[in-house]
Protein backbone atom coordinates (compact mmCIF):
# COMPACT_ATOMS: atom_id res chain seq x y z
CA UNK A 1 0.00 0.00 0.00
CA UNK A 2 1.39 3.35 -1.07
CA UNK A 3 1.69 6.15 1.50
CA UNK A 4 -0.65 9.08 1.11
CA UNK A 5 0.35 12.34 -0.56
CA UNK A 6 -0.93 15.81 0.21
CA UNK A 7 -2.32 16.12 -3.33
CA UNK A 8 -4.26 12.89 -2.94
CA UNK A 9 -5.85 14.05 0.30
CA UNK A 10 -6.63 17.50 -1.04
CA UNK A 11 -8.30 16.12 -4.18
CA UNK A 12 -10.37 13.48 -2.38
CA UNK A 13 -14.09 14.17 -2.98
CA UNK A 14 -16.93 13.38 -0.57
CA UNK A 15 -19.13 10.39 -1.38
CA UNK A 16 -22.53 9.22 -0.21
CA UNK A 17 -20.85 7.31 2.62
CA UNK A 18 -17.68 8.02 4.55
CA UNK A 19 -14.57 6.29 3.25
CA UNK A 20 -10.93 5.96 4.31
CA UNK A 21 -7.58 6.80 2.76
CA UNK A 22 -4.83 4.79 4.52
CA UNK A 23 -1.32 6.08 5.11
CA UNK A 24 0.09 3.05 6.94
CA UNK A 25 0.59 1.78 10.48
CA UNK A 26 -3.07 2.34 11.33
CA UNK A 27 -3.07 6.02 10.28
CA UNK A 28 -5.80 7.10 7.86
CA UNK A 29 -7.95 9.98 6.72
CA UNK A 30 -11.70 9.51 6.90
CA UNK A 31 -13.48 11.53 4.23
CA UNK A 32 -16.97 12.44 5.44
CA UNK A 33 -20.07 12.90 3.24
CA UNK A 34 -20.11 16.54 4.34
CA UNK A 35 -16.62 17.05 2.87
CA UNK A 36 -14.74 17.02 6.18
CA UNK A 37 -11.49 15.04 6.33
CA UNK A 38 -10.55 13.62 9.72
CA UNK A 39 -7.31 11.99 10.80
CA UNK A 40 -7.69 8.71 12.74
CA UNK A 41 -5.30 6.19 14.25
CA UNK A 42 -6.56 2.60 14.55
CA UNK A 43 -4.75 0.50 17.13
CA UNK A 44 -5.24 -2.40 19.54
CA UNK A 45 -4.77 -2.21 23.29
CA UNK A 46 -5.63 -4.85 25.87
CA UNK A 47 -6.99 -7.07 23.11
CA UNK A 48 -9.49 -4.41 21.96
CA UNK A 49 -9.53 -2.39 18.75
CA UNK A 50 -9.60 1.35 19.39
CA UNK A 51 -9.45 4.59 17.43
CA UNK A 52 -7.77 7.89 18.30
CA UNK A 53 -8.80 11.19 16.68
CA UNK A 54 -5.76 13.18 15.54
CA UNK A 55 -7.47 16.30 14.16
CA UNK A 56 -8.98 17.58 10.94
CA UNK A 57 -7.31 18.17 7.59
CA UNK A 58 -6.06 20.70 6.40
CA UNK A 59 -5.61 22.30 9.85
CA UNK A 60 -3.60 19.21 10.72
CA UNK A 61 -1.33 18.62 7.74
CA UNK A 62 -0.08 15.24 6.57
CA UNK A 63 3.25 15.96 8.27
CA UNK A 64 1.50 16.94 11.51
CA UNK A 65 -0.68 13.83 11.47
CA UNK A 66 2.32 11.56 10.98
CA UNK A 67 4.08 13.21 13.92
CA UNK A 68 1.03 12.72 16.14
CA UNK A 69 0.71 9.16 14.92
CA UNK A 70 4.35 8.53 15.81
CA UNK A 71 3.91 9.91 19.33
CA UNK A 72 0.85 7.70 19.86
CA UNK A 73 2.76 4.62 18.68
CA UNK A 74 5.59 5.42 21.13
CA UNK A 75 3.07 5.48 23.97
CA UNK A 76 1.67 2.17 22.78
CA UNK A 77 5.17 0.69 22.73
CA UNK A 78 5.49 1.73 26.40
CA UNK A 79 2.23 -0.10 27.16
CA UNK A 80 0.28 3.16 27.49
CA UNK A 81 -3.12 3.49 25.87
CA UNK A 82 -2.91 6.65 23.67
CA UNK A 83 -6.64 7.25 24.03
CA UNK A 84 -6.63 7.03 27.82
CA UNK A 85 -3.50 9.17 27.89
CA UNK A 86 -5.36 11.80 25.85
CA UNK A 87 -8.22 11.77 28.36
CA UNK A 88 -5.79 12.14 31.27
CA UNK A 89 -4.09 15.12 29.57
CA UNK A 90 -7.46 16.80 29.02
CA UNK A 91 -8.38 16.24 32.65
CA UNK A 92 -5.03 17.66 33.75
CA UNK A 93 -5.54 20.75 31.59
CA UNK A 94 -9.05 21.20 32.98
CA UNK A 95 -7.68 20.80 36.51
CA UNK A 96 -4.94 23.35 35.84
CA UNK A 97 -7.42 25.92 34.55
CA UNK A 98 -9.68 25.64 37.57
CA UNK A 99 -6.91 25.12 40.13
CA UNK A 100 -4.65 28.08 39.59
CA UNK A 101 -3.22 29.94 42.55
CA UNK A 102 -5.61 32.79 41.72
CA UNK A 103 -8.63 30.45 41.95
CA UNK A 104 -7.55 28.97 45.28
CA UNK A 105 -6.57 32.38 46.68
CA UNK A 106 -10.07 33.62 45.85
CA UNK A 107 -11.63 30.64 47.62
CA UNK A 108 -9.36 31.12 50.63
CA UNK A 109 -10.25 34.81 50.77
CA UNK A 110 -13.97 34.02 50.75
CA UNK A 111 -13.43 31.69 53.70
CA UNK A 112 -10.97 33.92 55.57
CA UNK A 113 -12.96 37.16 55.32
CA UNK A 114 -15.80 35.81 57.47
CA UNK A 115 -15.87 37.98 60.57
CA UNK A 116 -13.43 40.53 59.11
CA UNK A 117 -14.41 44.11 58.32
CA UNK A 118 -15.19 44.91 54.69
CA UNK A 119 -12.22 47.25 54.52
CA UNK A 120 -9.79 44.71 55.97
CA UNK A 121 -11.01 42.07 53.53
CA UNK A 122 -10.67 44.50 50.62
CA UNK A 123 -7.12 45.40 51.62
CA UNK A 124 -6.09 41.73 51.78
CA UNK A 125 -7.55 41.16 48.31
CA UNK A 126 -5.69 44.19 46.97
CA UNK A 127 -2.42 42.89 48.42
CA UNK A 128 -2.91 39.61 46.54
CA UNK A 129 -3.73 41.43 43.31
CA UNK A 130 -0.69 43.73 43.59
CA UNK A 131 1.91 41.40 45.09
CA UNK A 132 1.01 37.75 44.50
CA UNK A 133 -1.02 37.41 41.31
CA UNK A 134 1.58 38.93 38.93
CA UNK A 135 3.98 36.07 39.74
CA UNK A 136 1.74 33.19 40.85
CA UNK A 137 -1.82 34.00 39.77
CA UNK A 138 -2.07 31.93 36.60
CA UNK A 139 0.14 29.05 37.72
CA UNK A 140 -1.51 25.71 38.61
CA UNK A 141 -1.25 25.42 42.36
CA UNK A 142 0.30 21.95 42.03
CA UNK A 143 3.11 23.39 39.87
CA UNK A 144 4.23 26.10 42.31
CA UNK A 145 7.44 25.29 44.16
CA UNK A 146 9.75 26.97 46.67
CA UNK A 147 11.75 28.95 44.03
CA UNK A 148 8.45 30.46 42.81
CA UNK A 149 7.65 31.59 46.35
CA UNK A 150 11.15 33.01 46.76
CA UNK A 151 10.88 34.95 43.50
CA UNK A 152 7.50 36.40 44.53
CA UNK A 153 8.60 37.48 48.00
CA UNK A 154 11.85 38.96 46.70
CA UNK A 155 9.93 41.03 44.14
CA UNK A 156 7.95 42.63 46.99
CA UNK A 157 11.02 43.15 49.16
CA UNK A 158 12.88 44.76 46.25
CA UNK A 159 10.45 47.70 46.47
CA UNK A 160 11.57 48.24 50.05
CA UNK A 161 8.26 46.95 51.44
CA UNK A 162 9.83 44.43 53.82
CA UNK A 163 6.80 44.08 56.11
CA UNK A 164 4.56 43.46 53.11
CA UNK A 165 7.04 40.89 51.77
CA UNK A 166 6.77 38.96 55.04
CA UNK A 167 2.98 39.20 54.93
CA UNK A 168 3.03 38.06 51.30
CA UNK A 169 4.96 34.93 52.31
CA UNK A 170 2.47 34.29 55.09
CA UNK A 171 -0.51 34.78 52.79
CA UNK A 172 0.91 32.32 50.24
CA UNK A 173 1.22 29.74 53.00
CA UNK A 174 -2.37 30.31 54.10
CA UNK A 175 -3.68 29.83 50.56
CA UNK A 176 -1.78 26.55 50.23
CA UNK A 177 -3.00 25.29 53.59
CA UNK A 178 -6.56 26.01 52.52
CA UNK A 179 -6.02 24.23 49.18
CA UNK A 180 -4.55 21.19 50.96
CA UNK A 181 -7.56 21.06 53.27
CA UNK A 182 -10.16 21.41 50.53
CA UNK A 183 -8.48 20.12 47.36
CA UNK A 184 -9.01 16.97 45.29
CA UNK A 185 -7.59 14.01 47.19
CA UNK A 186 -6.27 12.57 43.91
CA UNK A 187 -4.10 15.66 43.36
CA UNK A 188 -1.14 16.01 45.68
CA UNK A 189 -0.80 19.63 46.88
CA UNK A 190 2.03 20.56 49.20
CA UNK A 191 2.86 23.91 50.77
CA UNK A 192 6.15 25.26 49.31
CA UNK A 193 6.00 28.32 51.59
CA UNK A 194 6.60 25.97 54.52
CA UNK A 195 10.04 25.10 53.12
CA UNK A 196 11.38 28.60 53.72
CA UNK A 197 11.17 31.45 56.21
CA UNK A 198 11.03 35.18 55.35
CA UNK A 199 14.43 35.59 57.01
CA UNK A 200 15.86 33.16 54.44
CA UNK A 201 14.74 35.48 51.64
CA UNK A 202 14.58 39.03 52.92
CA UNK A 203 17.65 40.99 53.88
CA UNK A 204 17.21 42.62 57.28
CA UNK A 205 17.91 46.34 57.27
CA UNK A 206 19.73 47.76 60.25
CA UNK A 207 18.09 51.02 61.17
CA UNK A 208 17.38 53.13 64.18
CA UNK A 209 14.11 52.23 65.82
CA UNK A 210 11.83 54.94 67.16
CA UNK A 211 9.16 54.17 69.73
CA UNK A 212 5.69 54.25 68.29
CA UNK A 213 2.26 52.99 69.17
CA UNK A 214 0.44 50.30 67.24
CA UNK A 215 -2.15 51.34 64.66
CA UNK A 216 -4.92 50.07 66.94
CA UNK A 217 -3.71 52.48 69.64
CA UNK A 218 -3.62 55.49 67.32
CA UNK A 219 -7.23 56.68 67.88
CA UNK A 220 -6.64 56.97 71.62
CA UNK A 221 -3.40 58.90 71.03
CA UNK A 222 -5.10 61.31 68.63
CA UNK A 223 -7.83 62.00 71.17
CA UNK A 224 -5.22 62.45 73.90
CA UNK A 225 -3.40 65.05 71.80
CA UNK A 226 -6.67 66.92 71.34
CA UNK A 227 -7.54 66.89 75.04
CA UNK A 228 -4.09 67.25 76.64
CA UNK A 229 -3.31 70.22 78.90
CA UNK A 230 -0.37 71.42 76.82
CA UNK A 231 0.63 74.63 75.09
CA UNK A 232 -1.48 75.32 72.00
CA UNK A 233 1.61 75.75 69.82
CA UNK A 234 2.98 72.39 70.97
CA UNK A 235 -0.38 70.77 70.21
CA UNK A 236 -0.29 72.20 66.69
CA UNK A 237 3.28 70.97 66.26
CA UNK A 238 2.33 67.40 67.19
CA UNK A 239 -0.77 67.46 64.98
CA UNK A 240 1.24 68.81 62.03
CA UNK A 241 3.82 66.10 62.54
CA UNK A 242 1.05 63.49 62.42
CA UNK A 243 -0.43 65.05 59.25
CA UNK A 244 2.81 65.66 57.35
CA UNK A 245 5.08 62.94 58.86
CA UNK A 246 8.17 65.07 58.34
CA UNK A 247 11.17 64.74 60.67
CA UNK A 248 11.17 66.63 63.97
CA UNK A 249 14.10 68.82 62.92
CA UNK A 250 12.36 69.69 59.66
CA UNK A 251 9.19 70.64 61.55
CA UNK A 252 10.63 72.84 64.31
CA UNK A 253 13.03 74.56 61.90
CA UNK A 254 10.21 75.46 59.52
CA UNK A 255 9.97 79.06 58.30
CA UNK A 256 6.94 80.93 57.08
CA UNK A 257 8.58 81.74 53.74
CA UNK A 258 8.56 77.98 53.01
CA UNK A 259 4.77 77.85 53.36
CA UNK A 260 2.35 78.63 50.53
CA UNK A 261 -1.12 78.39 52.03
CA UNK A 262 -2.82 79.28 48.73
CA UNK A 263 -1.03 76.47 46.89
CA UNK A 264 -1.31 74.23 49.98
CA UNK A 265 2.39 73.36 49.86
CA UNK A 266 5.33 73.40 52.21
CA UNK A 267 8.59 73.59 50.26
CA UNK A 268 11.54 72.74 52.48
CA UNK A 269 14.93 73.78 51.05
CA UNK A 270 17.75 71.26 50.57
CA UNK A 271 19.91 72.68 53.36
CA UNK A 272 17.25 71.70 55.92
CA UNK A 273 16.76 68.16 54.60
CA UNK A 274 18.59 65.03 55.69
CA UNK A 275 18.95 63.92 52.06
CA UNK A 276 20.27 67.34 50.98
CA UNK A 277 17.56 67.73 48.36
CA UNK A 278 14.55 70.06 48.41
CA UNK A 279 11.30 68.51 49.58
CA UNK A 280 7.67 69.33 48.85
CA UNK A 281 5.03 68.55 51.47
CA UNK A 282 1.50 68.76 50.01
CA UNK A 283 -0.71 70.23 52.72
CA UNK A 284 -4.09 68.68 53.42
CA UNK A 285 -6.98 71.01 54.17
CA UNK A 286 -6.58 70.07 57.83
CA UNK A 287 -2.88 71.04 57.79
CA UNK A 288 -3.71 74.37 56.12
CA UNK A 289 -6.24 75.19 58.85
CA UNK A 290 -3.68 74.39 61.56
CA UNK A 291 -1.11 76.63 59.91
CA UNK A 292 -3.61 79.48 59.64
CA UNK A 293 -4.24 79.17 63.37
CA UNK A 294 -0.50 79.01 64.05
CA UNK A 295 0.05 82.09 61.92
CA UNK A 296 -2.14 84.10 64.29
CA UNK A 297 0.07 82.98 67.17
CA UNK A 298 3.61 83.02 65.74
CA UNK A 299 3.22 84.91 62.47
CA UNK A 300 5.38 87.76 63.69
CA UNK A 301 8.42 85.45 63.76
CA UNK A 302 10.21 84.06 60.71
CA UNK A 303 9.81 80.61 62.27
CA UNK A 304 6.66 78.53 62.56
CA UNK A 305 7.72 77.42 66.01
CA UNK A 306 9.90 80.09 67.60
CA UNK A 307 11.42 79.49 71.04
CA UNK A 308 8.70 79.92 73.63
CA UNK A 309 11.03 81.12 76.39
CA UNK A 310 13.40 84.05 76.42
CA UNK A 311 17.09 83.40 76.95
CA UNK A 312 17.06 80.24 74.84
CA UNK A 313 20.16 79.63 72.69
CA UNK A 314 18.03 78.23 69.89
CA UNK A 315 15.66 80.48 67.99
CA UNK A 316 13.14 77.67 67.62
CA UNK A 317 11.22 75.20 69.70
CA UNK A 318 13.37 72.51 71.30
CA UNK A 319 13.28 69.09 69.68
CA UNK A 320 12.57 67.78 73.19
CA UNK A 321 9.31 69.75 73.49
CA UNK A 322 7.26 67.17 71.62
CA UNK A 323 8.73 64.28 73.64
CA UNK A 324 7.93 66.07 76.92
CA UNK A 325 4.35 66.70 75.77
CA UNK A 326 3.88 63.05 74.79
CA UNK A 327 5.26 61.99 78.16
CA UNK A 328 2.74 64.24 79.94
CA UNK A 329 -0.02 62.48 77.99
CA UNK A 330 1.18 59.12 79.28
CA UNK A 331 3.08 58.08 76.18
CA UNK A 332 6.62 58.38 77.52
CA UNK A 333 8.76 55.64 75.95
CA UNK A 334 5.78 54.56 73.85
CA UNK A 335 5.71 57.27 71.17
CA UNK A 336 8.05 59.83 69.61
CA UNK A 337 7.49 62.52 67.05
CA UNK A 338 9.44 60.40 64.57
CA UNK A 339 7.07 57.53 65.30
CA UNK A 340 4.38 59.19 63.17
CA UNK A 341 6.56 58.54 60.12
CA UNK A 342 6.65 54.81 60.78
CA UNK A 343 2.91 54.65 61.44
CA UNK A 344 2.13 56.54 58.23
CA UNK A 345 4.47 54.36 56.16
CA UNK A 346 2.99 51.11 57.47
CA UNK A 347 -0.64 52.22 57.19
CA UNK A 348 -0.34 53.73 53.70
CA UNK A 349 1.48 50.67 52.37
CA UNK A 350 -1.22 48.49 53.91
CA UNK A 351 -3.91 50.63 52.30
CA UNK A 352 -2.41 50.02 48.86
CA UNK A 353 -0.65 53.30 48.11
CA UNK A 354 2.32 53.11 45.76
CA UNK A 355 5.63 52.42 47.50
CA UNK A 356 7.50 55.12 45.52
CA UNK A 357 4.91 57.76 46.39
CA UNK A 358 5.20 56.93 50.10
CA UNK A 359 9.00 56.85 50.06
CA UNK A 360 9.18 60.18 48.23
CA UNK A 361 6.86 61.77 50.76
CA UNK A 362 8.95 60.38 53.60
CA UNK A 363 11.97 61.93 51.86
CA UNK A 364 14.17 58.91 52.33
CA UNK A 365 13.72 57.09 49.02
CA UNK A 366 17.00 56.00 47.48
CA UNK A 367 17.57 58.20 44.48
CA UNK A 368 18.11 55.32 42.09
CA UNK A 369 14.74 53.93 43.19
CA UNK A 370 12.94 57.00 41.95
CA UNK A 371 14.91 58.54 39.09
CA UNK A 372 18.47 59.00 37.94
CA UNK A 373 18.14 62.77 38.30
CA UNK A 374 16.15 63.22 41.52
CA UNK A 375 13.01 65.25 40.99
CA UNK A 376 11.49 66.48 44.25
CA UNK A 377 8.20 67.23 42.48
CA UNK A 378 7.84 63.69 41.13
CA UNK A 379 4.35 62.17 41.57
CA UNK A 380 3.19 65.38 43.25
CA UNK A 381 -0.42 64.94 42.13
CA UNK A 382 -0.58 61.42 43.52
CA UNK A 383 1.22 62.44 46.71
CA UNK A 384 -1.22 65.34 47.23
CA UNK A 385 -4.18 62.96 47.01
CA UNK A 386 -2.43 60.54 49.36
CA UNK A 387 -1.78 63.24 51.97
CA UNK A 388 -5.42 64.35 51.94
CA UNK A 389 -6.48 60.72 52.30
CA UNK A 390 -4.14 60.37 55.28
CA UNK A 391 -5.55 63.47 56.99
CA UNK A 392 -9.12 62.27 56.45
CA UNK A 393 -8.11 58.83 57.76
CA UNK A 394 -6.73 60.37 60.96
CA UNK A 395 -9.91 62.42 61.40
CA UNK A 396 -11.92 59.22 61.10
CA UNK A 397 -9.82 57.45 63.70
CA UNK A 398 -10.04 60.34 66.13
CA UNK A 399 -13.83 60.45 65.66
CA UNK A 400 -14.10 56.75 66.47
CA UNK A 401 -13.93 54.94 63.11
CA UNK A 402 -13.05 51.25 63.34
CA UNK A 403 -9.31 50.62 63.02
CA UNK A 404 -8.03 47.96 60.67
CA UNK A 405 -5.58 45.79 62.66
CA UNK A 406 -2.27 45.99 60.84
CA UNK A 407 0.23 44.68 63.37
CA UNK A 408 -2.11 42.08 64.83
CA UNK A 409 -2.81 38.66 63.40
CA UNK A 410 -1.65 38.66 59.80
CA UNK A 411 -3.99 38.30 56.88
Amino acid sequence: MMALTDVEIRQAKPQEKAYKLFDGGGLYVEVMPTGGKLWRYKYRFGGKEKRLALGAYPEITLKDARERHLQARKLLADDIDPGENRKAEKQEKAFSKTNTFREWAGRWHQHWQQGKSERHARQALRRMELDLYPELGDMPITAINAPDVVRTVKAIAKRGALDLAKRGHQMIGQVFRYAIAHGDESKVIRNPAADIKPSDIIETRRKKNYARVEIKELPALLRAIEAASINQVTRIAIKLMALTFIRTSELIGGKWDEIDLDAAEWRIPADRMKMDTPHIVPLSSQAVELLKTLQLISGSSEYLFPAQHYGRKSATMSNNTILVALRRMGYGGMMTGHGFRGIASTALHEQGFDHQHIELQLAHAERNEVSAAYNHALYLKQRTAMMQHWADYLDGLRAGAKVIPIHGKAA
